[in-house]
């Protein structure tokens, strides 16, 4: 128990820590005096630096164990967010992001292989309950930006407490996460399969991941113009959509443990990624503001399952015959995975640009129902892989 809410409290500061300065970002572009598209670029270099880092960290963590590389990186991203406070010019900012996003793509995983670890030490379904700590931070620490600004504090006086409280956290946590260094340093047994990249199963389930974070990063960017656009809602009423989509993932995720136990997990990506295109599909085609509202709840809820459970079954692809290992599979899979949050805005835009809204959504609706033959095809190709070596399994 106290394991599993250290990694609970470590996904929570990981979501506190993009929930803390993504909503100060129209304070933060008049403070560097950016244009749209030179700001643009900045917020652009914490998608590369993310997606730098979770290329590599799979490795470091197998050699220095998720424990350190959580706290290594969790102080850097309190140290990258006070940067990001006080940065006053577009190319500090960019420099300060890249640093927030290579803090927070090696605390991501990190964080899941201790999520990871968890879940082989208790023998319980817990990943979607820890990816709700990051739901529920990122809304917490979202509340605080907006009462902060009606403050009118400064990003860098928010961004600077909200460091510095994320880091006494983190002292107080540490020592419970589990992962103080690998169990397998000293005698490495070897796995009975391949290289991570050569492994199917493994790009199945990126796959998966890749197409629930184009979706989740269409509705984090572009749900509230679509309400307004397609719907004809005021820009307050627009905001609510995305508001009902997060919401209604961090209550699944809450209850997403309990689903895998009953269903297993891949009826659980299966039935959730069906669920979330018909979200989709409702909230792009059918022109009445309640039918937007409940697409993108329906959504939210149909997706909170598909990312945790990829790289849930990513770490469970790579378990040795010790009960250790999983550290490159994760890392591979995340490091895909972000692709889509990285590329995903930009690919609905300019679908948007050529057509409109409601068809860049009946694009993400395809992306969603990917899921499904995506997970039950991976299921597949790992029962081929276990009968295979069934004496070192």
């Amino acid at each position: 128990m106290r394991d599993r809410t250290a990694v609970f409290a470590v996904f929570a500061l990981d979501g506190a820590a993009f929930g803390s300065w993504a909503p100060r970002t129209p304070a933060i572009a008049g403070q560097v005096h950016a244009e749209p598209g030179a700001f643009g670029l900045a917020l652009l270099c914490a998608s590369v630096g993310m997606l730098c880092a979770a290329t590599v960290s799979g490795r470091i963590i197998e050699r220095t164990g998720a424990r350190a590389v959580i706290g290594a990186s969790a102080a850097a991203a309190c140290a990258a967010l006070v940067l990001v406070g006080f940065a006053n010019s577009v190319v500090l900012l960019g420099g300060a992001l890249f640093a927030m996003g290579a803090s927070v793509g090696a605390l991501d995983v990190s964080m899941n292989v201790a999520g990871v670890a968890v879940e082989r030490s208790t023998g319980q379904a817990v990943m979607p309950l820890l990816h709700a700590g990051y739901s529920f931070g990122a809304l917490g620490a979202s509340l605080a930006a907006s009462l902060a600004a009606g403050h009118g504090w400064t990003p860098g006086r928010h961004l600077t407490v909200a460091a510095v409280v994320a880091f006494v956290v983190l002292l107080i946590i540490i020592r419970s996460v589990p992962g103080a260094r690998p169990q397998h340093a000293e005698a490495p047994v070897a796995s009975p399969y391949s290289a991570p990249i050569r492994r199917p199963v493994l790009w199945l389930l990126a796959a998966v991941a890749l197409c629930s974070a184009i979706a989740e990063g269409a509705s984090t960017d572009w749900s509230a113009l679509l309400m307004a656009t397609v719907h004809d809602v005021d820009q307050g009423a627009a905001a609510l959509a995305f508001s009902g989509f997060a919401l209604a993932m961090a209550i699944a995720r809450v209850g997403g443990a309990w689903t895998q136990r009953r269903f297993g997990a891949t009826r659980s990506l299966a039935a959730g990624a069906a669920v979330a295109a018909l979200g989709f599909f409702a909230a792009a085609v059918i022109p009445l503001p309640v039918f937007g509202y409940v697409g993108f709840a329906l959504a939210g809820a149909g997706l909170a399952a598909a990312f945790p459970l990829a790289l849930s079954l990513a770490g469970d692809a790579g378990k040795r015959s010790d009960g250790t290992g999983g550290e490159r599979e994760l890392a591979l899979v995340t490091a895909i995975a972000y692709t889509g949050f990285l590329a995903g805005p930009p690919i609905v835009g300019g679908i948007a640009q050529v057509t409109s809204l409601s068809v860049s959504f009946v694009f993400v609706t395809v992306m969603a129902a990917l899921i499904v033959p995506a997970s039950l095809a991976a299921r597949r190709v790992r029962r081929r892989e276990e009968a295979r070596a069934p004496v070192r399994r």
